[in-house]
């Protein structure tokens, strides 16, 4: 068994391929060959003979081992997001978009691959208030966000009754998402946060915040979504492609706002490839934020 020291904290864990391959992977490795390079590293400190290393021996033959397989660009990120853990710099990820656009599953991947345990969906943050505020005092907070129009009655704003009605959901839901950011700051543990609800404008952000509006090409795309969904869920595709339209008219007023509030607007056509672009802006605003180049 290999032991694996920490210097900083003194903690000491069995090496795990497992663990390795995980954090090959958030630097946009695919997972065959992060297991492999992990092999790879698992094998040499054998081949020592090695008993005892620490994470810098186990960082430095990574990256040596990325090198080795022509992956300077990927070596460099995984260099940056393990001075980021050693760091302990606190990040929020916002993953905003309209219904059926894949907010979830890349929510869960980019958990994933940082590590972050915590995962909110603002439709959770809805339910808990729903069970405290009666309908009678906010019917819109108790129907889908497609009709919330239908319940929210004459509410002053924009032209479409639809997006009035939305906004006024979002306004109604965006207190409880407050009070989850503020959390997050607070105790500064990593929090992914997705749904439809965050709404550039809405949202009160600060520099540890990463804001991303997620959308789809077409309404056909949006409706091979519903029914690949329906495959895993209890949720019908055809009660959501009955609004589909409703669903692209909110998708283009969350667009609006993001480009209004200067918001990353990312077309969701692949998972790997959006939970990339996603990875890679977080790391260069985090690299400009600290200052300095990864390897000096």
């Amino acid at each position: 068994m290999i032991i694996v020291t920490d210097p900083e904290s003194g903690a000491r864990l069995p090496f795990s391929r497992g663990i390795l391959t995980r954090s090959i992977t958030l630097a946009g490795v695919d997972v065959g060959i992060a297991y492999i390079i992990a092999t790879e590293v698992q094998k040499e400190l054998n081949s020592r003979n090695a008993k005892f290393v620490t994470t810098e021996e186990i960082r430095e033959l990574t990256y040596r081992k990325l090198i080795d397989h022509g992956l300077k660009e990927a070596a460099k990120r995984y260099l940056f997001w393990r001075q980021l853990r050693r760091l302990k710099v606190p990040i929020t990820i916002l993953l905003g978009g309209a219904t059926g656009v894949g907010k979830s599953t890349i929510a869960t991947e980019l958990a994933f691959r940082l590590g972050i345990r915590s995962v909110i969906g603002t439709d959770t943050v809805r339910e808990v208030m729903r069970k405290i505020i009666a309908p009678e005092l906010l019917p819109d907070l108790h129907t889908s966000s497609f009709l919330a129009w239908t319940a929210a009655g004459r509410v002053k704003g924009r032209d479409s009754p639809l997006i009035r009605g939305f906004e006024e959901q979002v306004r109604h839901v965006s207190v409880g998402l407050k009070a989850v950011l503020e959390r997050a700051h607070k105790e500064g543990f990593n929090t992914v946060i997705e749904g439809i609800h965050l709404v550039p404008g809405y949202v009160e952000l600060d520099d540890r915040d990463f804001m991303y509006v997620v959308t789809v090409g077409s309404k056909r795309d949006l409706e091979a979504r519903f029914y690949e969904r329906a495959r895993y869920s209890k949720r019908p595709a055809e009660y959501y492609i009955e609004h589909i339209d409703a669903i692209m008219e909110i998708q283009d007023f969350i667009v609006e706002m993001a480009r209004e509030h200067g918001v990353r607007v990312i077309n969701n056509v692949e998972l790997e490839s959006t939970v990339d672009v996603i990875m890679e802006d977080i790391m260069e605003r985090l690299m400009r934020k600290m200052g300095r180049d990864v390897r000096g």
